[in-house]
């Protein structure tokens, strides 16, 4: 055999390979691109854990950064002076000067002991509303804004309604010195044994009328304006990123408190009317009280601007924690399978 055919063999065996070898490494890199995109389905037992371990970091976090600026909301809501920026800040001076810096928390563990479970409860039966109601399934799918509300409005009722309790327990702590109530125990014990086990479900109907627009508007806004913004930007993504979501929240917060607060005074009236000794024992009694006393703007809406200012605060950090976090935890879930 001449050393020419040998070359010409050689030659021939080394293109195959070659060709071979690329036509593997196509293969390779379209698999593993296949996997990297493929996205992993979430059992609803996953998803349900993550949403409540996200719900609750949000809520405790937004709920502790606004905590001084919550117990000032409430002492004037449940009194009939004035209120202003000027008496609010005198109010937390005050309070700071009297009982100390911590005093200004006062009541925080009562709002954990209620938040914690209440944000794990909303933002995780909001995802299984949207699920039932077919809310935003794919973006394919086109979801009518009173279905948007709906979910978020029978969240916040599902939340509320198992949580009721230590919600008044945390009006009760933040309107009281500490020699009355010492603890979240001592609250409960002396409000079922003086005042019997239906008060602490006192200022419940008006707090559920209040949370139907209140978690509707908060959750419709938000969700619209984030896919608005998705669509817009052309993201794939899941999320709209910490600053937009921060921003959504809190237009969010505004629009959800502002419908919902004249409700809002009325169960701080109704949840504190023991210790203010007033009596609001009705929703309409209420109402003709505020009204004949205090009138509308003095009454029903005192302390909104205060809401300005801690709503949004607290609703945009909540929701971008909750996206942030609810994010990172399903990444890591789908990384285990």
């Amino acid at each position: 055999m001449s050393h020419s055919t040998v070359e010409g063999r050689t030659t021939d065996t080394t293109v195959v390979l070659r060709e071979e070898s690329s036509k593997l490494a196509i293969r390779k890199h379209q698999h593993d691109s296949a996997i990297n995109n493929k996205e992993v389905k979430l059992s609803n037992t996953e998803q349900v854990v993550t949403s409540m371990i996200a719900g609750a970091t949000a809520g405790a976090a937004a709920k502790t950064t606004i905590a001084p600026l919550d117990r000032t909301k409430i002492n004037f809501q449940i009194s009939e002076s004035r209120y202003s920026a000027r008496e609010a800040l005198r109010f937390l001076v005050n309070t700071y000067r009297n009982e100390g810096l911590l005093s200004l928390w006062r009541g925080n563990s009562a709002t954990m002991a209620r938040i914690i479970p209440y944000a794990a409860i909303q933002f995780t039966a909001h995802e299984q509303w949207k699920r039932v109601l077919r809310v935003d399934v794919d973006k394919s799918h086109k979801t009518s804004p009173f279905m948007r509300f709906l979910a978020g409005s029978l969240a916040g009722v599902t939340s509320q309604s198992l949580t009721y309790p230590l919600d008044l327990a945390r009006a009760r702590m933040a309107v009281t010195h500490k020699e009355q109530y010492r603890t979240l125990r001592e609250v409960f014990v002396k409000i079922w044994y003086e005042e019997g086990p239906h008060a602490l479900y006192r200022g419940y109907l008006p707090t559920v009328l209040g949370v139907i627009p209140y978690a509707g508007v908060s959750f419709f806004t938000y969700d619209t304006l984030k896919r608005k913004y998705m669509d817009y930007t052309g993201s794939t993504s899941k999320q709209a990123g910490p600053l937009p979501s921060l921003a959504f929240g809190a237009i969010a917060g505004m629009l959800g408190q502002s419908s919902s607060y004249p409700l809002d005074i009325v169960r701080r009236r109704m949840q504190t009317s023991p210790i203010s000794g007033t009596q609001y024992k009705t929703i309409l009694g209420t109402l003709k009280k505020i009204y004949r006393y205090e009138g509308i703007r003095g009454g029903f809406f005192k302390g909104l601007s205060m809401n300005w200012v801690k709503g949004p605060v607290a609703v945009g950090i909540s929701f971008a924690t909750y996206d942030s976090i609810c994010d990172v935890l399903r990444q890591i879930v789908s990384l285990c399978h």
